[in-house]
């Protein structure tokens, strides 16, 4: 099992409609066939300047591999991620 994770600040106002798109837009990744336990969360604690995390998981290394050479995937990552995102951070983690 692999957790893919990933934290992010976006260079819209919080609580402005771009923000809103944004999350809507990335909801979206959940229904690329491998993706499971998808979550998109607000970030609370004042230690990351990060305001949002999302994170997912994968039952296999080939589903993850597919996942980020799905088109929905790119077109996400070239159309949204990257002229809306202003920071982030990414892991990808397996269970010992």
């Amino acid at each position: 099992m692999i957790e893919h994770t990933v934290t992010f600040r976006l260079v819209h106002p919080a609580g402005s409609p771009g923000e809103t798109d944004f999350l809507a837009a990335a909801r979206e990744l959940a229904a690329i066939p491998g993706v499971l336990d998808y979550t998109i969360k607000r970030q609370t604690s004042p230690k990351l300047d990060h305001t949002f995390g999302i994170s997912m998981r994968f039952a296999s290394q080939e589903d993850y591999d597919a996942y980020n050479v799905h088109p929905l995937h790119e077109r996400f990552i070239r159309e949204r991620w990257i002229p809306e995102v202003a920071d982030f951070q990414e892991a990808d983690f397996e269970e010992l």
